[in-house]
């Protein structure tokens, strides 16, 4: 229908995408689509079929027949076979243009926030155009189209302001689903009017997918933020941060983590109730939010811990940014709980601390615990860093093991392991600094097995009193001391349920165990230049006099004097220990032990000089 300003407006109104509104050229009801290609499956001439579909449309140019079930198949084969949006876009424009001589063809997507509809064209040359325009624009072609819900056919594409397509026909398909306004399809050739039920079946494929499109992107927008504080998620948070460390990597700088811990909040979740929680830490992000620079990222790190990597930030900037907020927090009255001050603040530094991002995490981690056992100054949270605390220490010992249990189930970081690392990474800087540090190590050990608690530290403390007993010289003493108190270093590498069995080992089992000197070795003291002369201490403690130890089966004096003298400590302990199948024994009891196996088991006159010296060492522990 002819109207003024050079238009054909007609009445095709929108699919069964909108089912409110009458369907007039309806591409799969009877007179539509399906009734061509069954003319067509019939054996008719398809050119017949063409020249009458075209002759309602005299003036229209025609350029050949329409393969309508090719159109279908490929049609198909796109949607089958393209997953991204913009992809689905070019196959569709590529089978408009070589199927139908298309001249150009458009999609418009409708910002609902915003009110404007963004396009992108593309002619048949691959020329792209982007434009936007604004929902309000009641002289717009388009935006009349939408407003009506209304198929649109005009005699040129002079509205969409492209000089090349100027005199070519165009057709407006706005899209609907569920009466909501999804977006807007537009194309252009010589025999639009013949070709309305195909732009129209695309159409409707491409309203489905656009819907779906931003579906798939509000799923990915919930996964990278917290619906609480509207911070980073925590998957996110480990994708940014990862971003972060690789660029500083090339760039040569520093990046500082903050973790933030609500310390109370489970005492604020059981008096006020989890909504009253809630609050605290939708304060707690936002404040930390709001006062963060804007190239800094803040993410909720877990249920009471937010997160913020700050870049280019070394420790000591750091600390004095987590000094802010916190004194910023503290400021903030929340109803029945006051002032938000107690929380506890670790800082880990890349790449002074550690240069691997789960290494990284853990240090922060641990810091956060220490500061925990701080508690507060002031009413103000006590902060720690990395660089603050000695990691032998036992609190932050403790706090690392802590964090270490907690990481195992999610990345499989043993704590031993871990902790073997550690010491292997240290800087020795002293005589003293390395007995503090292997004492440290040694006592983690023994944690593994409540019954073997303080075992190394007395083994030790008992070989210096045999030693000093036979007047071996300081330096040697030393030494005895050091490797004592590794000598079952090695069990790190012993699985704990055999470690802790309480019931007799099997003939496997006890082989098991029997690698725990050979481990020591290996995996402690070789990497270690430091500790290379403590090797035959950790190696043959298990040595007997008779040769019928392990694992080398040396006997008499081919066993070091340093091994042999640990071997009879370290029984000595084991038989006044309380173990979970029987009592600790008496001093008179283990030494009676000792006196039945000199000769056999260790050496008779080491044997002789630890039982007189056994009463006035403690008898139990």
């Amino acid at each position: 229908m002819q109207k003024d300003n050079n238009k054909i407006k007609e009445s095709y109104k929108t699919s069964s995408l909108s089912p409110t509104k009458q369907i007039i050229s309806n591409p799969i009801d009877k007179s539509g689509l399906i009734a061509k290609i069954n003319v067509l499956g019939s054996g008719i001439n398809p050119s017949k079929v063409s020249n009458v579909i075209n002759s309602s449309h005299h003036n229209d140019k025609f350029y050949g027949a329409i393969d309508y079930i090719g159109f279908i198949k490929e049609t198909n084969e796109i949607l089958k076979n393209h997953k991204a949006l913009k992809d689905t876009l070019n196959a569709f424009h590529n089978m408009f243009v070589n199927r139908l001589n298309c001249a150009y063809t458009a999609l418009g997507i409708i910002n609902e926030q915003s009110t404007t509809i963004n396009i992108k064209l593309l002619d048949k040359n691959s020329n792209v155009y982007s434009f936007r325009v604004f929902m309000n624009d009641d002289d717009n072609e388009i935006i009349k189209a939408i407003k009506t819900g209304e198929i649109t056919v005009l005699n040129d594409s002079s509205f969409l302001k492209v000089p090349s397509l100027v005199n070519i026909p165009s057709v407006i398909i706005p899209i609907q689903l569920k009466g909501r306004n999804i977006c807007v399809a537009m194309a252009s050739d010589y025999n639009i009017h013949n070709h309305i039920n195909m732009y129209q079946m695309a159409s409707m494929s491409l309203g489905l997918i656009v819907e779906n499109s931003k579906l798939l992107e509000k799923v990915a927008q919930s996964s990278y933020m917290d619906s609480l504080t509207n911070l980073y998620s925590h998957r996110r948070f480990h994708e940014l941060l990862t971003q972060e460390l690789a660029y500083a990597d090339s760039s040569k700088t520093k990046v500082s983590i903050l973790i933030f811990d609500i310390n109370n909040m489970g005492q604020i979740n059981k008096d006020y109730g989890h909504s009253k929680g809630d609050e605290v830490i939708k304060i707690v992000a936002n404040k930390i939010n709001e006062n963060i620079k804007k190239q800094d990222i803040a993410a909720r790190y877990g249920g009471d811990e937010i997160a913020v990597i700050l870049k280019n930030v070394n420790a000591d900037e750091a600390k004095y940014m987590a000094e802010y907020l916190t004194y910023s927090l503290s400021c903030c009255l929340v109803d029945d709980i006051g002032p938000v001050n107690k929380l506890s603040v670790g800082i880990a530094t890349y790449p002074d601390d550690s240069m691997d991002k789960e290494k990284l995490l853990i240090l922060a981690e641990q810091a956060v615990l220490v500061s925990k056992t701080k508690g507060y100054k002031n009413g103000i949270s006590t902060i720690v860093s990395t660089q603050d605390y000695d990691f032998w220490d036992d609190t932050a010992l403790n706090s690392f093991a802590t964090v270490m249990a907690k990481r195992h189930s999610q990345l499989g970081i043993n704590f031993e392991e871990a902790l073997v690392e550690q010491f292997q990474n240290e800087n020795i800087l002293s005589q003293n600094h390395l007995i503090e540090v292997v004492t440290s190590l040694a006592s983690a050990i023994d944690a593994k097995d409540e019954y073997t608690k303080d075992h190394s530290s007395s083994v030790s403390r008992y070989s210096v009193a045999l030693a000093r007993a036979i007047n071996l010289p300081e330096k040697e003493i030393e030494r005895i001391k050091l490797g004592a108190l590794l000598h079952d270093i090695g069990k790190i590498g012993i699985p704990e349920d055999v470690l802790t069995k309480p019931s007799k080992l099997t003939e496997e089992e006890f082989k098991i165990i029997q690698q725990h000197p050979t481990i020591g070795v290996e995996k402690i003291l070789e990497p270690n230049p430091l500790l290379h002369d403590l090797i035959p201490i950790v190696k043959y403690h298990h040595e007997q006099w008779n040769g019928g130890g392990y694992p080398c089966k040396l006997k008499g004096e081919e066993i070091p004097l340093a091994a042999r003298i640990v071997a009879i400590a370290d029984t000595y302990h084991a038989l006044i220990s309380d173990r979970p199948y029987r009592k600790g024994m008496s001093v008179s009891k283990a030494c009676s032990i000792l006196e039945e196996g000199a000769g056999i088991q260790w050496d008779k006159e080491l044997v002789r000089q630890f039982i007189a010296i056994a009463p006035s060492l403690a008898t139990k522990i």
